[in-house]
């Protein structure tokens, strides 16, 4: 028995079908989203984040430009009319006042935000960046090439300040390093403008260089080059876990901090995705991943103590004023490099 017209509706479905398949195979996949991150954070750090984030947000792919601190800001001052960063993460809270002034941030309340200490959050609503986690001023000592030397190991600040270290300590250079600006910045709220100047310039007599890297200081002292490195934590801690022979001291007196804060560039062309890394970045998952590797997060309780570094490090922190640092970051710099900048590296 053969029912009327029923083959040629088959024959018409399975042609459709055949073109559905045929043009699935030409037409191109939904095209994954590409974030042209900046940041300062530390090389060890970035597959981490970058793991964790592309793989709860699928079809977003963060490019990431590093460099440091003062770098990073530079680059994106004189990228305003023509802004190449989608957003920026991991930079020092300083620097992002300063991107603030120069109207380059665009505001947004990540969905984390509420979760996060309030000494963690801009001010402004909506706010225009929010912080991650923190990093401290150090002073990372070689005990061998110090007892070679008969250099006793420093205790405070202005024990680094005596004879004993002259052309055995290294620095971070504060217009390149966001490291060596908040020591600079520490020191000048702590001790006052006069005192702080005044201390600065005997420091000065004991440094024989000073480094356009955050982390450089701390790895020449851990190779025996000099006696001290000023560094923060986080390398010290990193190289005395790989073996190398070396003390990290935090000084009770003017231990300084800066903090890692994220922000979304105005002018982004990604305006969606960056939101969700914002999201993401502000969420407890990434809080806990910042906390495996720093000593203060953006969530109280989230930070493991870092090895051979004391576990108290919310309370031993200094009080500071980062907008005070922020609105004179340019005058503080100039006056540093008139004192101080003939022991610079050269710039490579």
């Amino acid at each position: 028995m053969r029912i009327e017209g029923k083959g040629p509706r088959w024959g018409r479905g399975l042609a459709a079908w055949a073109l559905i398949l045929a043009l699935g195979a030409v037409l191109p996949a939904a095209a994954n989203v590409e974030l042209t991150v900046y940041t300062a954070y530390e090389n060890d750090d970035l597959k981490a984040y970058k793991t964790a984030f592309e793989k709860d947000n699928p079809g977003i792919t963060i490019n990431w430009v590093r460099d440091s601190t003062g770098v990073v800001t530079a680059k994106l001052i004189a990228e305003k009319d023509n802004p190449r960063a989608d957003a920026v993460w991991g930079l020092a809270v300083t620097s992002l006042l300063v991107l603030e002034e120069h109207d380059l941030l665009l505001a947004y309340a990540p969905k984390g935000l509420a979760n996060l200490s309030p000494k963690f959050k801009d001010a402004a609503r909506p706010p225009k960046w929010f912080g991650n986690s923190g990093w401290i001023c150090a002073i990372v000592y070689n005990e061998v090439e110090g007892r070679k030397k008969s250099i006793p190991k420093p205790a405070t600040w202005k024990d680094l300040a005596r004879p004993a270290y002259r052309g055995q300590i290294v620095m971070s250079h504060p217009a390149s390093s966001g490291t060596g600006f908040m020591y600079v910045s520490a020191w000048l709220q702590h001790y006052g403008e006069e005192e702080g100047w005044k201390f600065m310039d005997a420091l000065h007599q004991n440094i024989a260089r000073y480094m356009h890297s955050g982390s450089a200081p701390a790895a020449v002292a851990a190779k025996g080059e000099y006696v001290v490195g000023l560094a923060f934590d986080v390398r010290g801690s990193r190289l005395k876990t790989e073996g190398a022979p070396i003390d990290v001291i935090l000084p009770r007196e003017a231990l300084g901090w800066e903090m890692n804060a994220m922000a979304i560039i105005k002018g982004t062309k990604k305006p969606e995705a960056a939101r969700k890394l914002a999201d993401w970045a502000s969420s407890e998952q990434a809080v806990r991943l910042y906390g495996e590797t720093r000593a203060i997060a953006a969530i109280p309780g989230y930070a493991k103590p870092l090895a051979h570094l004391p576990g108290d490090m919310d309370e031993r922190i200094m009080k500071q004023d980062f907008a005070w640092t922020a609105k004179n970051r340019a005058r503080i710099l100039a006056e540093w490099e008139r004192r101080y900048g003939s022991k610079s590296d050269p710039k490579k």
